[in-house]
Order: structure tokens, then sequence, then C-alpha cells
């Protein structure tokens, strides 16, 4: 039998996990800096009417163009985009080591739930992401990027700006796909029920609609519904949760 780790046993362990994750991590921005033409002709797609999204929609033929206006601004957006599209890819990886650290002082039963919260906060952040992408941030680029006071008055938007704002968009998004695991784990806690969280339902739609408005600032009501819709759903989604875990608890 082993012996027991000690405080500072635990902290090299940490350590040594937080140095595999920043190797992996960097190595596959490293990987999507020098894949510079593939990454951003993803990146850029949404700015063309060549995008699936508005072919499938029938948009009228488009071009939002870009400009640059610091002598280091390319430059440090594309070691920006890299990182975060390395993040993204790494992040099975570092939930993995991370869940793995853990994994060894949890209970049998905690080890399934942490392993399905894990797991299902890894996919709703994904959805949430490519939500953002291929619907929320297009319609955005769509109506902003073409609006005009005037026809004497010509867009000039920035390379920062439109990847400030999909970058944004897409970690805001992330986020709140994280609603049902939310619920979950304080279903679980016993601090929310189904039951509370219908009453609040009035009060969560004027909510969702609110954050639907921060996270897309157009003025049509069609991208504020198209936008509020999912996260409505979601919320639904959590009170059906919640209910099923009480169930589940109450076994």
């Amino acid at each position: 039998m082993s012996e027991p780790m000690t405080f500072w046993d635990h902290l090299d362990e940490l350590r040594s996990v937080f140095i595999r994750i920043l190797v992996v991590t960097a190595a596959a921005a490293v990987v999507a800096f020098c894949l510079k033409d593939e990454l951003f002709a993803i990146v850029l797609a949404p700015r063309s009417s060549d995008f699936i999204t508005y072919r499938l929609m029938g948009v009228e033929p488009f071009c939002v163009n870009l400009m640059n206006t610091g002598l280091t601004e390319q430059f440090m957006i594309h070691m920006k985009t890299a990182m975060y599209a390395g993040i993204l890819v790494a992040l099975p990886y570092i939930i993995y080591m991370l869940f793995g650290f853990i994994s060894p002082a949890l209970y049998d039963n905690e080890r399934k739930y942490a392993t399905l919260l894990c797991g299902s906060g890894y996919v709703m952040f994904m959805l949430g992401t490519l939500l953002n992408y291929f619907l929320i941030f297009p319609l955005t680029v769509k109506f902003l990027g073409t609006y005009q006071v005037s026809e004497d008055v010509a867009n000039m938007l920035t390379l920062q700006s439109y990847m400030d704002t999909l970058l944004m968009m897409n970690l805001v998004m992330g986020i709140v796909f994280e609603l049902p695991v939310v619920s979950w784990i304080l279903g679980r806690m016993g601090l929310v029920n189904a039951r509370m969280m219908q009453s609040f339902r009035r009060h969560a739609v004027v909510a969702i609609v609110a954050v639907a408005a921060i996270i897309t600032p157009t003025t049509d009501a069609f991208t504020l519904i198209v936008v509020a819709l999912p996260i409505w759903l979601l919320y639904e989604l959590s009170i059906i949760i919640v209910g099923l875990t009480k169930q589940t608890n109450t076994r």
C-alpha cells in the first residue's frame, strides 16, 4: 500500500499538470499560427455572402470590407486568434488533465457525476460557440456591417473591431449555454427546483431578452428573437433537468 501524498506532493503534481496543459495549448496555438490562411479563412468567412448561413437564407450578395489601422495590429490579432484556437483545440485535454488530478479524491459516485459534468459542460460550451459562429455572429455582421445612415457615409470597419466582436460573442454564448449544467448543479445541491424555476419563468424571459439585446447590439427584432429563442429553450431544458434531478435524489 502506497503512502498518502503530502500537501507538497499534491502541489508538485498540480504544477506538473499545469505545465503539460501549457505545453499542449502552446503547441496547438503554434500549429494554428502556422496555418494562418486556413485559420483566417474560417474566421473571416461570415463577412461575405458566400458564407453557408447566408446561402441557406438566400441573402443578397454583399461583402464587408475590413481595414487595418495599426502597425502591429494584424500580427497581434494573428497571435490572439491563434491562441484562442489553440485553447479550443486543447480544451478536451485540459479538462482531461484537471479531471485526472481531482478524480483520485472522489468517491465512485462522485467521479461518475464529475465525468458527466465535465463532458456536458464541454459539449454545451462548444454548441454555444458553434451557434454563435454559424448564426448569431453572421446576422450581426450582416446588419451592422452593411448598415448606413446615408449612402454618402461608407463603412470602414477595422479588423480589430471584427475580431473583438467575434471572440467576445463566442465566449459569451459558450458561457450562456452552460445554463443547463449550472442548473443541474444547483438542483443537486437543493438550491433550486423545477417549481421555483417555473414560477420565475416570466422574469427569466425578461432577463433572456435583456441578455440577447446585449449579446447582439442590433435594432432588428428578427436577430433579437434568433438569439433569445435558444436561450429560452435552454431555460426550459434546465427546468426539465432540475425536475429529473429531484426525482433521482428522492429515490
